[in-house]
């Protein structure tokens, strides 16, 4: 049921650039000593660069982690930290909550009730969940761009590339044992190796209720002051000799080569804050007019949509507590989607980044136009990449609105692609005459229906008929209202007209005839597929017509596609060489990175200003039982009120929940560790702040900040609220004492020995 929509992230993804400013980047740790170390230095960084990044011998990037659902992962969904000898591993509650879901039910609510395992044997197994530690990078450019020919472009260049990098990652992964990435940075300019050791056995240890680790809910999301204590705790297993392994009830806790001890003794504005992670992707080499094509023509489709869908999902889940947990994991990722598309839209806008681009631009070409050779090269990269975003504006829309409202729109439309490789099997064997191979057909039908068991299970695990069936109503009426007629399905047309625009009747007619519409239908078909059933299928019929206009979008968009890659490196190349001083971070791209500076107030908007820190206190204010993103559960509050908050409080006897630093983060740093200048952890980093989202585009450096989860919270919550202190004292835990009173000899007596 859950699919990711590979073709819109493949086409909506763009790569951008930054200027090397103190809190700005997210840097390359391989490079720390040549680019960063002294500037950290000045912060406040008490540690050696080999203490932070080596290969030959243990060091802080031995314990980041980072999450995803493969064993073979390229990219990661969030990241995490160990933080014990143990393998114990923190990171976000919204990062675990897919894990979190997957466990519970109507009687067993742990997403609402929390779950915390009282020994070892208590944690739960997450199939599929993975975690990735980096055991060294390397700048392999020099093997790749002087064996490309300079002439080659697009598919041609890629084809080359992939050729040299496969060598590359066949020998650096010893036959097996790790698995490699390789990657492009600056657009296509230099390319770098990751070799990462992969585990497979990761289980659930802990994990608040919702009230306290979605607190403010999607209300406060993005927001500042914020008061949620984000976070999920997890443990890494490996075999009993120590190599990673699939899950193994004799399988042992990972004994990692460096951990992160836990700080008590708090932040004060300025401390010096560093933040290692595997930030997705940013958008800082984006010209003015792909920003402004991203304004004009990508937000507003997908906000829509997402909108719509959101609508639909609520209205379902507030109705009923089973779809609630059920859709909790989608409802709460498409959420996060859309309030940031939103609020990234906005922030483009008010901090005017097109028309910032445009003065770097007008420079940009001045620079080129003083030089011969580089007007031959690159005089002609703006406008190019202007032309194509103009031709490419009347594309997007359609391609967003049929990947998804169209085959992404509706579960049973997402099933429905899953039987696309039976149905070709029941089409080949009935044109089959040959009875030998008439026989062999048979067999790979039988195989592939047994496959189609197991994925029908797994989607109705978390599905809801009557929640889908008015998506499903929704998204076709979206599709139908803003796709080109050229671009509707046939049978999408006949329908809209047989029920005279009722979309909500064509659902009715859809989830009434089709197999696909629950798991004992879909399983009685599978148990006699016949050729003539699937292929008058109604939400099969759909999908194949949605596929045919879904390609149909994507060819007229995809067009220059090639050219277009070519002048984004090219832009890129000769950004760089105007600037050969500048130290400049490759924008993100999901592989290990880290940013360092200062934890930080701000000042949103005129007369107005955040601190820096938030407390417990205004958990209580912010109260209301009618609200469930603002519930307070009654442990939480008789904690509150007795001020039972053990050694976990700060100096004046307040309980810090939350604070700001002005670290450079995006998506994919969820789960960060923030640590101090001794290398201490002092908070899991979790969101960035309204007033600066745009700057996955453009960083703003007055306004950027990131929101922290404070570690002593995190310590607080697993101690006094639940109970769980035996997870406590796995920790390192680290507490600067008072300096002694110093008892200084009277003068008089010192007048007197002299």
């Amino acid at each position: 049921m859950k699919k990711l929509n590979f073709l819109l992230i493949a086409i909506l993804m763009f790569s951008g650039f930054g200027k090397a400013i103190a809190d700005e980047g997210m840097w390359l740790p391989m490079f720390i000593e040549r680019l960063n170390y002294t500037d950290m230095q000045k912060l406040g960084l008490q540690l050696t660069a080999e203490e932070i990044y080596s290969v030959n011998s243990s060091s802080m990037k031995d314990a980041i982690v980072g999450l995803a659902s493969s064993p073979t992962p390229s990219g990661y969904f969030c990241t995490g930290e160990l933080v014990s000898s143990e393998g114990l591993m923190f990171t976000n509650h919204h990062c675990g909550f897919d894990a979190i879901q997957k466990h519970s039910s109507v009687e067993h609510d742990y997403l609402g009730d929390g779950f915390w395992a009282m020994s070892r044997e208590e944690e739960l197994p997450n199939e599929g969940l993975t975690a990735s530690i980096l055991v060294y990078m390397a700048d392999v450019t020099d093997s790749i761009i002087p064996n490309i020919s300079d002439t080659l472009v697009g598919r041609a260049r890629t084809a080359a590339v992939r050729k040299i990098t496969g060598k590359l990652k066949k020998n650096a992964s010893e036959d097996g044992k790790y698995n490699v990435v390789l990657k492009s940075f600056f657009n296509g300019n230099e390319y770098y190796m990751f070799v990462y050791q992969v585990y497979k056995d990761v289980r659930l240890v802990g994990a608040p209720p919702s009230s306290i680790g979605k607190y403010g809910g999607d209300t406060d999301n993005w927001m500042w002051p914020r008061h949620t204590g984000d976070f999920s705790i997890f443990r890494v297993y490996t075999a009993p000799d120590g190599s990673p392994a699939e899950y193994a009830e004799e399988n042992v806790p990972l004994k990692p080569k460096h951990y992160l001890p836990v700080s008590l003794d708090g932040i004060e504005q300025g401390d010096y804050a560093m933040i290692w992670g595997f930030p997705a992707g940013t958008d800082r080499f984006n010209t003015s007019s792909a920003v402004q094509f991203k304004l004009d023509y990508y937000y507003p489709p997908l906000i829509e949509v997402y909108g719509a869908k959101l609508e639909v999902w609520k209205e379902h889940m507030d109705a009923n507590k089973e779809v609630k947990i059920k859709y909790a994991t989608q409802y709460a990722i498409t959420a996060n989607s859309w309030k940031y598309l939103i609020g990234q839209d906005k922030g483009v806008r008010n901090l005017d980044v097109v028309g910032e681009k445009k003065v770097f631009e007008k420079e940009l070409m001045e620079w080129i136009g003083e030089d011969a050779d580089r007007e031959k090269i690159y005089g002609n990269v703006l406008s190019d990449m202007e032309s194509i975003y103009t031709e490419r504006s009347s594309g997007i829309g359609p391609l967003i609105y049929a990947s998804l409202s169209g085959v992404g729109g509706a579960g049973i439309i997402s099933l429905a692609q899953d039987f696309m490789g039976l149905q070709g099997m029941l089409s080949q064997h009935k044109e089959e005459k040959d009875k030998e191979k008439k026989a062999k057909k048979e067999e790979q039908i039988k195989k592939a229906t047994e496959g189609l068991k197991a994925s029908v299970e797994e989607h109705f695990k978390d599905y809801d008929q009557p929640t889908d069936q008015d998506v499903f109503a929704r998204m076709t009426e979206i599709y139908f209202k803003n796709m080109p007629d050229n671009l509707h399905p046939e049978v999408l047309d006949k329908m809209e007209s047989k029920y005279k625009g009722d979309f909500g009747a064509y659902a009715a007619y859809v989830f009434s005839n089709s197999f696909l519409r629950s798991q004992e239908s879909a399983e009685a078909f599978l148990n006699d597929p016949v050729l003539k059933t699937i292929d008058k299928d109604p939400a099969f019929m759909l999908m194949q017509g949605y596929m045919g206009k879904i390609m149909e979008a994507s060819a007229a968009y995809q067009k220059d596609s090639d050219k277009l890659a070519h002048a984004k490196r090219l832009y890129v190349q000769a950004v760089r060489q105007m600037n050969p001083d500048r130290s400049f971070y490759p924008d993100a791209n999901s592989t290990l990175r880290f940013s360092y500076g200062s934890v930080l107030d701000y000042y949103p908007a005129d007369a107005i200003k955040y601190d820096f820190k938030t407390h417990l206190s205004g958990v209580m204010e912010k109260e209301d039982p009618e609200n469930d993103e603002f519930i307070v559960d009654p442990v939480l509050k008789h904690l509150y009120e007795t001020k039972d908050f053990g050694p976990y409080d700060d100096e004046d006897g307040k309980m810090v929940v939350c604070f700001l630093t002005n670290n450079d983060i995006t998506g994919g740093n969820s789960g960060s560790p923030v640590v101090n200048g001794k290398g201490e952890l002092i908070g899991i980093a979790f969101d960035g702040n309204w007033e600066a989202m745009s700057s996955d585009i453009a960083f703003a450096p007055n306004l950027q900040r990131t929101i922290v989860v404070d570690a002593r919270y995190v310590l607080f919550i697993i101690d006094k609220f639940a109970g769980a202190g035996h997870l406590v004292d796995e920790l390192t835990i680290k507490k600067t004492l008072p300096e002694p009173n110093r008892v200084e000899k009277p003068m008089m007596e010192e007048a007197a020995v002299n």
